[in-house]
Formats: C-alpha cells, structure tokens, sequence
C-alpha cells in the first residue's frame, strides 16, 4: 500500500518522505504483527513480537514528532507480547482506520 492521501495536513512530515515512513510501518506490521484490535473508535491496539521493542520505539518516537495528534503507548504485559495502543481525538478517527486497514493487510500476507 502507498497511497498517502488519508495522511492529515496536521502531519509535519514532508511529503517526500511519507512513502518511506508508510513502508517502516508495512515493515513493523509485516514482521512483528500478532494481532489488532479495535477498542473503540479512537483506540487501535497492536500486539506485536517482544523482539520489536526496539523496532517500534524508535518508529513510535519518530511519528510522535511529525504527528502530535497520535497517542502511542507501548506496554509489555508479558516476555513475550507488546502492545501499542494508538488513540486520536475523535477529529482524527480517518486516521486511525487507514492505519488499522494497513496492519490488516500487512498482517494477511
């Protein structure tokens, strides 16, 4: 998946590198991906492999930066599990569903 449109204006990354950032997550969901849930409609929980800590942290720090309006939490509830709960205000819910459609689909291949 490449297409950026759904990425908000509020989004400081610059546009060129977008792609790149898109295919870091790709990569994250791809490799580390055990599961995805929808707590709500402004809540995305990811469980991924506890290797990925240092994957995701460092990603999460990045988009944290670009993308203020992202809540990330990272938490390990046990050795071999972590979960990223990602949350948005509820202006921002189009958001959380494109990134929600990507772990789907990264995590189906």
């Amino acid at each position: 998946m490449t297409d950026d449109s759904w990425v908000p204006d509020a989004c400081t990354l610059p546009t060129t590198e977008r792609p790149l950032r898109l295919a870091e997550f790709d990569g994250l969901f791809r490799d580390a991906l055990r599961g995805v849930d929808r707590p709500a409609a402004r809540h995305l929980r990811l469980h991924l492999d506890g290797d990925a800590e240092p994957v995701a942290r460092d990603l999460i720090a990045r988009e944290s930066a670009c993308c203020s309006f992202l809540t990330f939490d990272l938490a390990r509830p046990d050795g071999d599990v972590l979960t990223l709960d990602v949350r948005v205000p509820a202006a921002r819910v189009a958001v959380l569903d494109a990134l929600a459609r990507r772990a789907t689909a990264a995590r189906g291949r």
